[in-house]
């Protein structure tokens, strides 16, 4: 009889935590934009009614059931517990009301090691702010919530909750610590603020020359004819900076939405080649520079998108000329690889770019040289499309630079 009623205190305790758990997950994603909050309540009612009925006893074998699973090695005095939490991709720790470590699920032990159950918590987490909250839900039994970072080994975000539960078999206070991982979207959320505030940047000089032009064109110029030849090709020629950018901007935006979709397509890169250097050459030709094919005999196939892998080398080759048309040639080069990929370089002869630039060349808006990218009509988006694109067709960019040497950009299939 007694351990009959142990063993429903144990399932009625394992509800609760789960409940509790799922209660969490629900409420995070609500808060930063997991899901939709409607999304987020059914997701828990459901895993809530899912966790209760695995909780009761089924049919008239429980006895039979218990011997059949096994229990974990560091849970014994709750039960089967084990079995709920560590499917739970959460880290959670049960704590005593002392802050001693009753129990840690297999996700805690993956993201933080394993811990000596019976050994306080501040030996684990030793962030005051943590402690503050796990010292003050001991002490009152309040529900406490607080992110908490780590800079070591790498970056990381956790929202971190704390708070009673019902007590064990024997009624003595347990409480629950669960860490949940937001570092990706606290990433996904700078990268979008960054994103807006450079983009506004860009559009914002663009813009404010047209003003200042329209203005002076209306006013003191407005009879001007001197003037306004003079200043309606500058407007012209800041009004089609602004469509380029918007243009790139709608292009990173549609390739972001079809990112995870692979294209099927069978790509010829020898013509494709042929038809982006017969496209640039009035380019090099005001540009001075040459551009050299060096295609196999045998045709070079992929999958891909055709347009878009256009793009691309037009993008390369592009760069190539206008940034390294000092060296005064470009040569491209198609290779074919013993184990079927494929592997295109395009080689410039110019200045080169510092190694310490190199890294960063695919960020949207980063710019070696501001001055040397816009008075090129650059608009810092070029190389992050180029990264979008063959991160679509799991293809790798390589680039390789030395200073008064030149440049190497490879895209390998």
């Amino acid at each position: 009889m007694e351990q009959t009623v142990r063993s429903i205190a144990v399932r009625a305790l394992a509800a609760r935590l789960v409940l509790l758990v799922a209660a969490a997950t629900g409420l995070a994603a609500v808060g930063f934009g997991f899901a939709p909050p409607v999304a987020a309540v059914v997701g828990w009612l459901a895993v809530s009614a899912a966790a209760l009925a695995s909780c009761s006893p089924a049919g008239d074998e429980p006895e039979q059931q218990e011997q059949e699973r096994e229990p974990s090695e560091n849970a014994a005095e709750f039960g089967d517990l084990p079995r709920f939490l560590d499917e739970i991709d959460l880290a959670v720790y049960l704590l005593a009301a002392d802050g001693s470590v009753l129990f840690q699920n297999r996700s805690a032990s993956s993201t933080f090691g394993s811990f000596p159950l019976g050994s306080h918590i501040s030996a684990r987490m030793r962030a005051p702010g943590v402690l503050d909250i796990i010292r003050d839900t001991l002490a009152n039994g309040h529900t406490n919530q607080i992110e908490y970072s780590e800079r070591l080994p790498s970056e990381r975000v956790y929202l971190v909750r704390v708070a009673p539960v019902a007590g064990g078999a024997d009624d003595t206070p347990v409480f629950m610590l669960v860490l949940r991982d937001i570092s990706e979207a606290r990433r996904i959320d700078r990268m979008r603020s960054d994103f807006v505030a450079n983009a506004s940047h860009e559009l914002r000089t663009p813009l404010a020359s047209l003003r200042g032009y329209i203005e002076t064109l209306q006013g003191p110029a407005k009879n001007d004819t001197k003037a306004q030849e003079r200043f309606l090709p500058i407007m012209l020629d800041q009004a089609t900076r602004m469509s380029r950018l918007v243009d790139d901007l709608m292009s990173l935006s549609r390739l972001e939405a079809k990112a995870h979709l692979s294209p099927e397509q069978q790509v010829t890169l020898n013509t494709l080649l042929e038809h982006v250097r017969d496209g640039l050459l009035p380019l090099a030709e005001d540009l001075n520079v040459a551009i050299n094919l060096f295609l196999p005999e045998q045709q070079v196939t992929v999958n891909g998108d055709n347009d878009e892998l256009l793009e691309v080398f037009e993008n390369l080759i592009e760069n190539a000329c206008k940034y390294g048309a000092e060296g005064g040639r470009v040569d491209v080069y198609l290779k074919a690889r013993d184990d079927g990929a494929a592997e295109v370089s395009v080689v410039d002869y110019g200045p080169g770019i510092p190694a310490e630039h190199v890294p960063r060349l695919t960020e949207r808006f980063y710019r070696v040289s501001v001055a040397d990218s816009r008075s090129k009509k650059g608009t810092g988006l070029g190389l992050a499309i180029v990264k979008h694109i063959l991160s679509r067709h799991r293809a790798r960019l390589v680039v390789k630079s030395a200073v008064g040497k030149g440049t190497t950009f490879t895209v390998r299939f």
